[in-house]
């Protein structure tokens, strides 16, 4: 991990290797395909000749040349006939042998288009989902860094039901005062639902919890701790999260002065997850991970503490209470919260479904490295 969705020339990525989607004979004919040879010089053409051919759904490696990559890898997509002649997973051959490849060459960067959507016909609203669930996989896998290219939005196509339910979402919570042309006709008068989330007062509190032991960290004895509840305002309160759908002995106390680690490390382990497995369904990096573990003071910025929470598959309401422990909130005022809001409403939980979303709204992207 991660996986970053991004707009870009792909002849001008900076990393270790680029993918090419070209087809069986590795002849260049047009679109990307002939950008990168123009890019890369006519050495590209003679390495591609040397390689015998390319079968659908299969990957291979030359020099890039002139291209600022190291590596270019060749793979040649399906051609579109109606979706029933093993088109996805066709698709899904591709990338899982192109990353497979990159990760032979011990590359650490891989940049890759959505591979059929030119002219082979494969239709946007199939290539990304593809390409985001393949992806994600493998990053579960291995180690690295990987970036989804797309010229602009319009390049891919959310499927028209996730479009709609979004779209509907947005009309019905975003504040008028602030909705952007594109955001429908809100009902006169509407409000900002900002969904803030009210705790109980409660007495309080603190339960001992014990941590286990990641696959990343070094051998340790296990660690008993104790955690309190304390408010801004110097009263007390506990939240019930049994209600909320965590279970139960176990009720999750969150601390407002304790360290964002301990909130998250609990949460993981209340959640039954493994950290590694935990930090990489984030989307996050390796090296936000062992700032989260390693530095005391470290201080989250919004984006990564909701990043986890898709990660932990949080509700609503458990999001808006994690948020205010670390200082933030979602706000119907916002449409990079109002987007979040839907997701987390509707069991979205792929910070990379949810970044294309995002990404269509013009928005940033949940994936931080801060």
């Amino acid at each position: 991990m991660p996986l970053y969705l991004i707009r870009q020339d792909l002849t001008r990525m900076d990393c270790d290797a680029i993918v090419n989607p070209s087809n069986q004979k590795l002849i260049p004919g047009g679109g990307l395909d002939a950008a990168i040879h123009f890019a890369a010089g006519p050495q590209l053409l003679e390495a591609c000749q040397a390689l015998g051919g390319c079968d659908v759904g299969e990957a291979k490696l030359t020099e890039a040349f002139r291209l600022p990559c190291r590596w270019v890898i060749h793979t040649a997509g399906p051609v579109w006939q109606g979706g029933q002649n093993g088109e996805r997973e066709a698709l899904e051959r591709c990338y899982r042998n192109c990353f497979a490849l990159a990760r032979s060459q011990g590359c650490e960067s891989l940049a890759i288009p959505l591979i059929g959507a030119g002219s082979n016909g494969v239709p946007l609203t199939q290539v990304l989902p593809v390409a985001l669930e393949t992806l994600e996989t493998c990053l579960l896998e291995a180690e690295m860094t990987v970036y989804l290219v797309v010229f602009g939005k319009d390049a891919y196509a959310l499927s028209r039901q996730l479009r709609d339910g979004v779209q509907s979402y947005i009309d019905d919570h975003y504040a008028q005062s602030v909705r952007p042309p594109y955001a429908g006709n809100l009902a006169p008068g509407a409000l900002d639902r900002s969904l803030s989330v009210p705790l109980r007062e409660a007495k309080k509190r603190s339960f001992p919890f014990r941590r286990r032991q990641s696959r990343d960290e070094d051998a340790a004895p296990e660690q008993v701790c104790s955690a309190e509840i304390l408010r801004s305002d110097g009263t007390e309160f506990l939240e019930d999260f049994h209600t909320a759908g965590l279970p139960d002995p176990l009720q999750l106390t969150l601390r407002l002065d304790e360290p964002f680690s301990v909130k998250l490390l609990r949460l993981i382990d209340q959640k039954g997850m493994d950290d590694v497995a935990c930090y990489k369904k984030a989307n996050v990096s390796r090296q936000t991970w062992y700032k989260i573990l390693n530095e005391k003071d470290y201080k989250p910025n919004k984006k990564t503490v909701l990043s986890f929470a898709v990660a932990l598959e949080l509700t609503l309401d458990e999001t808006q209470t994690l948020l205010e422990s670390v200082g933030f909130v979602l706000s119907g005022s916002n449409l990079f919260d109002v987007i979040l809001m839907y997701c987390l409403s509707h069991g979205i939980y792929s910070v990379t479904t949810i970044d294309a979303i995002l990404f269509q709204y013009d928005q940033e992207t949940l994936y931080s490295k801060a």
